[in-house]
């Protein structure tokens, strides 16, 4: 498939790249590590990265606004994800060709032009390695974009997941001008009142007596402090984290637009993605999540963990 891939993306004038909504840096570097890319290798095709922006990752670069009519006869490459309704811009269907490069335990529905990998830490992993494999030449910017997305998927290289292959790619990007100090300043300082909104979640969180942590956001939340969904849902998640008494911690946070309450599941050791599979979600073993309906159902899952660590 991967050979296939490349043989499209020679034949097309135009490719678009998207991927995930409210994404994370792992789906921002890997789409606009592969975008810089190709826009080096192939200087006179159109290529174009789209989708919504989260403010916590602005610092890495803009979005592109197109038109759809730039779809007609266009190559669309989906990035660190595989199901329909977690991709960022529906305008992908508009696309003559599909293809996706994915690392999640999830299957497509969308086209089986699928190249996955549930073995690496990071979509930005996956594509340097096949960057890499293929020979192209990775600019700074592009190697700085995909060396964050594989910081910060690997929990800076704790996650299970990491292998001495991790390694090799991260420091590859690192002998190719990869900035890891401008990633590192980026994702890890930050102003007294983002410093003082995460102790007031973690003064806040309960547990369950197996061990399981959760935090539960209410759609006042954000009438209390000033800061958008994702620095909620996925930034408050790791208060929870690193607590010797804590095996599972989870983060439910009412989705306002869509009238949802997103879920955000963690574990330390033991595999949950079952579990946010049962309701809809995916992701990997120790990290995945779902969207819910209510809260009522958020409860339900932490019953699920809570049996989950009494049958371990």
């Amino acid at each position: 498939m991967i050979k296939q891939l490349f043989k499209k993306i020679k034949a097309y004038d135009t490719i678009i790249i998207h991927r995930h909504s409210r994404p994370d840096l792992d789906a921002l570097g890997s789409q606009r590590g592969l975008a810089l890319v190709l826009k080096h290798a192939y200087p006179s095709k159109k290529i174009y990265m789209v989708g919504d922006m989260s403010e916590r990752y602005a610092f890495l670069g803009e979005m592109d606004e197109i038109d759809a009519s730039l779809y007609q006869n266009s190559l669309v490459i989906i990035t660190d994800v595989a199901v329909s309704h977690m991709v960022s811009d529906e305008r992908y269907k508009l696309a003559k060709e599909v293809f996706i490069i994915d690392h999640h335990k999830n299957a497509s529905d969308i086209t089986q032009n699928v190249i996955c990998d549930s073995s690496k830490v990071a979509c930005a992993e996956l594509i340097a390695e096949i960057l890499l494999e293929k020979k192209y030449f990775i600019p700074k910017d592009a190697a700085t974009a995909l060396y964050g997305g594989i910081v910060t998927d690997s929990g800076r290289f704790q996650y299970g997941e990491t292998t001495g292959k991790t390694l090799y790619i991260a420091g590859k990007l690192l002998d190719l001008g990869a900035d890891k100090d401008f990633i590192y300043k980026n994702l890890y300082t930050e102003s007294l009142k983002e410093r003082q909104l995460k102790n007031w979640f973690a003064a806040r969180f309960e547990t369950t007596k197996s061990g399981v942590a959760y935090l539960k956001n209410g759609p006042e939340i954000f009438k209390k402090f000033d800061v958008d969904f994702f620095n909620i849902s996925r930034g408050m998640v790791s208060v929870m984290a690193g607590i010797k008494e804590i095996s599972i911690w989870c983060n439910f946070t009412y989705d306002i637009a869509n009238n949802k309450v997103v879920g955000e599941f963690r574990s330390r050791e033991i595999s949950i993605v079952h579990i946010a599979k049962k309701y809809g979600g995916g992701g990997h073993d120790l990290a995945c999540g779902a969207t819910l309906n209510s809260f009522e159902e958020a409860d339900l899952v932490i019953k699920d963990f809570d049996r989950l660590l009494m049958e371990v």
